[in-house]
């Protein structure tokens, strides 16, 4: 019902503008933000260490991404890399999940460790 929910257009939009204009209000715990993305702790995370890193515009997959969009890219890049070396992460994985695997309807990306 919940998944049903989040991915009727009028939910999508709103979390797209929650996400771009609205971030600030977010109740998470922040640990990266650019005027490009937020990363946080994931609120309900599945492994030790689990890290959301999200856009600040409305991107619903990745396929939706521009590939131009070298400012998010190198955004996205420099967040996961510093967050490795803070948490000193020795194995990790960085993953974007789409299709019917994707549960969000906002484009994300997990940084997860289980050590």
């Amino acid at each position: 019902m919940l998944r049903k929910l989040l991915h009727l257009r009028s939910i999508i939009f709103l979390i797209g503008w929650i996400f771009t204009h609205m971030s600030f209000a977010i109740p998470v715990k922040r640990l990266r933000e650019t005027s490009n993305l937020i990363a946080f702790q994931h609120p309900s995370p599945s492994y030790k260490f689990h890290v959301l890193i999200v856009p600040k515009r409305q991107v619903k997959t990745l396929a939706e991404l521009d590939p131009n969009d070298t400012a998010f890219l190198t955004d996205l890049y420099s967040t996961a890399q510093s967050l490795v070396d803070e948490f000193n992460l020795t194995a990790y994985r960085l993953i974007v999940n789409g299709g019917e695997y994707q549960d969000f309807p906002h484009l994300h990306f997990h940084l997860i460790s289980d050590l």
